[in-house]
C-alpha cells in the first residue's frame, strides 16, 4: 500500500522548475489514485530516521495540510475524507506519528507533534482517540527516556490543548496533562524541554479553570510560572511572561495574593531584561489593564460578578515612573517601518490603558514628566514627553485636560517644525489625539478656538509636505479636525474657507512621487472622504461640485494606465478602489439635498459611462467600491436609473456570483436594496434572475456565512418594491427564511461570534418578513397566512431570548406590527392566546430606547386595531 516517495519529495524542493513540477504532479497523482497509500507513505517517511531531513520535513508539511486548512469548507472536506479511512488504518499513521516524537532529529518530532494535534482535533471531539492523552503522558513518566522524546512529546501535549476545546478532556487528563507539563518545568530538566514545558502550559491554561479554583494548586502553578520567569534562559523566561499575560486575562479575579512577586518580576524585567522578555512583562500590565477597563463597562451598582480588585490603581505611584521610562527606548528607524514594535511603544501603548483605567489620576503623575523633558535638547527626551502627553488624553475628564491642552497646543504647533523627524511625528499623531477626542463643538467643548484656528490650519497644511511618516499623521489629524465639526453647521463655517486649500492639499498629498507605498494615499484619499462628508453643505456646495469633475478626470485617466505587470494592476486597481471611495462620499453628499442633487444627476450619465468603464478593469477590490458607488448613485437618481440597468445588470450578476471575494457579494446585494429602493416596480424585469441568484446564494455551502443576512434583507427590499409581483417568489423565499429561523434556535451561545451572527440573522429575517408584509399589504396579503404562526412563534423564541440585541427587539417588534397591519383580522386567531405578545410589548414600551418605544407603541396600536375591528 505504502510506496517510497523520498525522491518525488527531494525532487518537489528541486531548484529545477521542470523535475520540481514533473515532482508535484507525481505526488498529486498519487494522492488522487490512492489517498490512504498517499498518507501512509508520507507517515512512514516521516518516522524513518534513515531518510533525509529535506524529505522528511516536507512530507510532515504535506501530511498536515491533508488535515486542515484556513477556509472553513475546505477544512470540512478534509475532515469528511480523513474520518472516512478505516479506524485499522488511521491508527497504524497514528503509530507511526507517536513513535516518530522519539525521533533522533529534533525537528522530525517537532513536527510530528504538529501532525498529531491536527488528527486530535479531528478525533478527539468523536471520542475516536481516547488513548492519545495517556499515551502521551506515557513518555513523560518512563524512566530514562531521552531529553528529545519529552520535548516533542511536550510540544505535542502543548500543540493539542491549543486545536481542542477544554469541554474534550475529563478533568482526570486535565489534571495528568499539568502535572506533566508543571514537572517539565523544573529546572533539572534539560532547557529544551522545559521550553517546551512552558509554551505548552501557555496553551493549556484555558483547561486549567478547576486547578485555578483550588487555592493549592493555583499556588503551586504561580510558584512554577514565576520561578521560570526568572530562568537563566531568555526564551524561557519570555515563555514564562506570557503564560502570566495570559493567566492576568484568564484567572484575574484570583491574582490578588500574588501581585506584590508579580509587581517586582515584572518591574525587573522591564527595567533590566532583554526585550522580548520586557515587552511581555509590559503585555501582563496592559491585559490587567483590559480586564479592569472591561469590568468598569459592565459594573452595575446592586451587582458585583467578581470583584474589580483596582490592581492598576494600587500600583499606579510604581507603575506608571516604571512606563515613562520606556518611552525613552525608542528605535531610530521606528517611524519608517511598518508593523515594528519595541519598548517605547509598548510603554506609551499600556500607559494609554492605565489613563483609561484610572482616568484623573493619572495626570499628575505623568505631567512632571512631560514637563521635564519636552524643552530638552536630546530629541528622545522631547519624543517621549509628548508621546506620553498624548497617550494620556483618553480616559481623564475633559475638565482634567482641558487646562492643559489648551495651553499645551501652541507648543505642540510649534515643535511641528522641530529639527527632529521622530519629534514632528509623534507631535502630529498627539494633535490628531486631542482632535479626536477634545474637539467637540457639538458638545461644547473644543481644544481649538477661533484665536488659534489659523495657526492650526497653517501648521497642519504646511506639515502635510514633511516626510512621507509625519504627512500621513497630518492627514490623521486632519481627518479628526474635519470630523469635529461634523453635525455642528455653524462651526463648520469655521473650516469652510480652508476647504479649497485642504482639498488641493490632500489631493497634493495623495499624488506625492516620493511616496513608494499606498500607505499615504490611502490616508490622504481618507481625509479627503471625512473633510467632504463633514463639511456644511450649505457653504461648501460649489467647492464640492468643483471636486467632482477632478476627481472623475481621475478616475477616467486610471482606465488608460499602461499595464505591464500584476504589480502594475495592483497599484491600478487600489487607486480605482480609493477614488471610487471619494466619487461615492461626494455624491452622498450632493444627492442627499434637494438644493444639490440636480448637480449629480446632470453627471450622472457621465459618472456611470466612468464606473462602467472601471469594473471592465476587472479587480475586486474596484468592483467593491465601485458598486458602493453606483449604490449611492442609484439613491440619488431614483426612477432615472432604470436607463443604466440594462448595461450594469451584468456587473451586478457577477458580483453577485462572486463566493471567493464574499464582501463583493456582499455588497453587491446591498446594492440591489439600493437599485429597489431607486427603481420601485420599474426593477420588475430583472427580479426573476436576482431571486434566482439569490436563493442560489443562500443555498450554497461555499459562501460565506456573513452574506446570508444580508440576503434575507434584501427579500424584503424587492417585495416592498414589486408588491403583489413578489408572490412567484413566496414558495422559495420564505421556507428558506422559516429554515434559517431554525438555525437560530441552534446557536451555540458560548460562542461570541455565533452569538452576534444570530442576531443578525434573526434581524434580517424579520426585516425580510415586513418587507414582505408591507409588499402585500392591501392586494395579497392572504398569502402569508400559512406562515404566520411559524412567524409569530419565532418572534416568541427571540422575545424570550437572553443574548438578542436592540436591533434584534426592534426588528421583532415591527414585523408583529407589520403582520397585524397587513393581515387585519385574520391575525385575530392566531395571537388572542398569544400571552408573550403584551408581555413583550410592555417591556419594549418601558426601554429607554425611543425608537423601540414608538415601534412598540405603533405595533399595539395595530392589535389594538384588529381586535376593536374584530369586537
Amino acid at each position: 500500500m505504502a510506496v517510497e516517495i523520498t525522491q518525488f519529495l527531494l525532487s518537489a524542493q528541486s531548484a529545477d522548475s521542470k523535475v520540481r513540477t514533473e515532482a508535484e504532479n507525481n505526488l498529486r497523482q498519487f494522492q488522487e489514485q490512492s489517498l490512504p497509500g498517499f498518507l501512509l507513505s508520507l507517515s512512514l517517511e516521516l518516522s524513518n530516521d534513515g531518510k533525509p531531513i529535506e524529505s522528511r520535513r516536507l512530507a510532515g508539511i504535506v501530511l498536515k495540510n491533508s488535515l486542515d486548512a484556513k477556509d472553513a469548507t475546505t477544512k470540512e472536506h478534509l475532515v469528511q475524507r480523513w474520518m472516512s479511512n478505516d479506524a485499522s488504518f488511521r491508527s497504524q499513521v497514528k503509530g507511526l506519528l507517536l513513535n516518530t516524537l522519539g525521533s533522533s532529529v529534533s525537528e522530525a518530532g517537532h513536527t510530528a507533534a504538529q501532525v498529531i494535534a491536527k488528527i486530535a482535533s479531528i478525533e478527539i471531539p468523536r471520542k475516536e482517540w481516547p488513548g492519545l492523552i495517556g499515551s502521551l503522558l506515557g513518555n513523560m513518566t518512563q524512566q530514562d527516556k531521552p531529553a528529545s522524546l519529552k520535548q516533542a512529546t511536550l510540544e505535542a501535549l502543548g500543540y493539542v490543548c491549543e486545536e481542542i476545546s477544554h469541554s474534550d478532556l475529563v478533568q482526570d487528563e486535565v489534571n495528568s496533562v499539568l502535572t506533566a507539563v508543571v514537572q517539565g518545568m523544573n529546572v533539572s530538566e534539560p532547557t529544551s524541554v522545559r521550553l517546551a514545558a512552558t509554551t505548552a502550559l501557555y496553551n493549556a491554561l484555558d483547561f486549567a479553570q478547576t486547578n485555578f479554583e483550588n487555592e493549592m494548586e493555583r499556588n503551586y502553578i504561580m510558584k512554577v510560572v514565576c520561578e521560570t520567569a526568572t530562568a537563566k534562559e531568555a526564551d524561557i523566561r519570555q515563555a514564562a511572561f506570557e503564560c502570566l499575560v495570559s493567566i492576568a486575562s484568564t484567572y484575574y479575579e484570583v491574582l490578588e495574593p500574588y501581585m506584590p512577586t508579580l509587581f517586582e518580576l515584572t518591574a525587573n524585567a522591564v527595567k533590566g531584561d532583554e526585550e522580548g522578555v520586557a515587552l511581555q512583562a509590559i503585555e501582563f500590565w496592559s491585559s490587567i489593564c483590559d480586564e479592569e477597563i472591561e469590568l468598569q463597562d459592565f459594573e452595575t451598582g446592586d451587582t458585583d460578578s467578581y470583584a474589580h480588585s483596582c490592581f492598576i490603581k494600587k500600583a499606579l505611584s510604581m507603575l506608571v515612573p516604571m512606563l515613562l521610562e520606556t518611552l525613552l527606548k525608542q528605535d531610530e528607524e521606528q517611524d519608517q517601518e511598518d508593523g515594528i514594535w519595541n519598548l517605547s511603544m509598548a510603554g506609551g501603548t499600556c500607559l494609554g490603558l492605565v489613563a483609561k483605567t484610572v482616568g484623573d489620576d493619572i495626570v499628575p503623575l505623568v505631567m512632571p514628566f512631560v514637563q521635564a523633558n519636552i524643552s530638552k535638547p536630546d530629541w528622545r527626551s522631547r519624543e517621549a514627553a509628548t508621546y506620553a502627553f498624548g497617550s494620556i488624553l483618553e480616559g481623564p475628564s475633559v475638565e482634567k485636560l482641558s487646562p492643559m491642552v489648551v495651553s499645551a497646543l501652541d507648543f505642540l504647533l510649534n515643535a511641528m517644525k522641530d529639527q527632529n523627524n521622530h519629534v514632528k511625528d509623534t507631535t502630529a499623531w498627539t494633535l490628531g489625539r486631542i482632535f479626536e477626542l477634545l474637539h467637540n463643538p457639538a458638545a461644547g467643548f473644543s481644544a481649538i478656538s477661533p484665536t488659534n484656528f489659523q495657526k492650526v490650519m497653517v501648521v497642519l497644511l504646511e506639515s502635510i509636505k514633511d516626510s512621507l511618516n509625519v504627512a500621513e499623521k497630518v492627514c490623521g489629524a486632519i481627518y479628526f479636525l474635519a470630523q469635529g465639526y461634523e453635525g455642528f453647521e455653524t462651526g463648520s463655517s469655521v473650516l469652510t474657507p480652508y476647504l479649497p486649500n485642504i482639498i488641493a492639499s490632500l489631493i497634493s498629498t495623495a499624488e506625492r512621487t516620493d511616496a513608494n507605498d499606498t500607505k499615504l494615499r490611502s490616508a490622504a484619499y481618507e481625509t479627503l472622504n471625512e473633510v467632504v462628508r463633514c463639511s456644511n453643505l450649505a457653504e461648501s456646495s460649489q467647492i464640492i461640485t468643483q471636486l467632482l469633475p477632478v476627481i472623475m478626470t481621475k478616475l477616467g485617466q486610471t482606465i488608460e494606465l499602461q499595464i505591464l505587470s500584476s504589480d502594475d494592476k495592483e497599484k491600478q486597481g487600489d487607486l480605482q478602489a480609493l477614488l471610487c471611495g471619494v466619487m461615492q462620499v461626494i455624491i452622498q453628499k450632493l444627492g442627499g439635498n434637494d438644493e444639490t442633487k440636480p448637480i449629480i444627476l446632470q453627471a450622472a450619465d457621465q459618472i456611470m459611462t466612468i464606473f462602467l468603464s472601471v469594473f471592465a478593469c476587472r479587480s475586486s477590490t474596484v468592483h467593491e467600491e465601485a458598486m458602493l458607488a453606483i449604490g449611492a448613485l442609484a439613491y440619488a437618481s431614483g426612477p432615472k436609473f432604470e436607463k443604466y440597468m440594462s448595461e450594469f445588470y451584468k456587473y451586478l450578476e457577477k458580483g453577485l456570483q462572486n463566493y471567493e471575494e464574499y464582501q463583493v457579494c456582499s455588497i453587491s446585494v446591498g446594492v440591489v436594496g439600493d437599485i429597489c429602493r431607486a427603481l420601485d416596480d420599474k426593477i420588475l424585469p430583472y427580479c426573476d434572475n436576482i431571486m434566482t441568484l439569490l436563493l442560489k446564494d443562500l443555498s450554497s455551502g461555499d459562501l460565506h456565512r456573513s452574506v446570508k443576512p444580508p440576503i434575507f434583507s434584501c427579500f424584503g427590499d424587492v417585495a416592498l418594491a414589486i408588491g403583489e409581483h413578489f408572490e412567484k417568489y413566496v414558495a422559495y423565499a420564505v421556507p428558506m427564511m422559516q429554515g434559517a429561523a431554525e438555525v437560530c434556535a441552534q446557536i451555540d451561545v458560548t460562542d461570541e461570534e455565533m452569538v452576534e451572527y444570530g442576531n443578525q440573522l434573526k434581524r434580517s429575517i424579520f426585516e425580510a418578513y415586513s418587507g414582505i408584509l408591507q409588499g402585500f399589504k392591501g392586494s395579497k396579503a392572504e398569502i402569508m397566512l400559512p406562515y404566520a404562526s411559524h412567524l409569530l412563534k419565532f418572534i416568541e423564541a427571540v422575545a424570550k431570548d437572553a443574548n438578542r440585541d436592540e436591533g434584534v427587539v426592534r426588528a421583532a417588534v415591527a414585523v408583529l406590527g407589520d403582520l397585524a397591519d397587513a393581515l387585519g383580522s385574520h391575525v385575530k386567531v392566531f395571537i388572542k392566546d398569544l400571552a408573550f405578545c403584551s408581555e413583550f410589548l410592555g417591556e419594549c414600551l418601558q426601554s429607554d430606547d425611543e425608537q423601540l418605544k414608538e415601534t412598540a407603541t405603533w405595533t399595539q396600536g395595530m392589535i389594538g386595531r384588529v381586535f376593536s375591528v374584530c369586537g
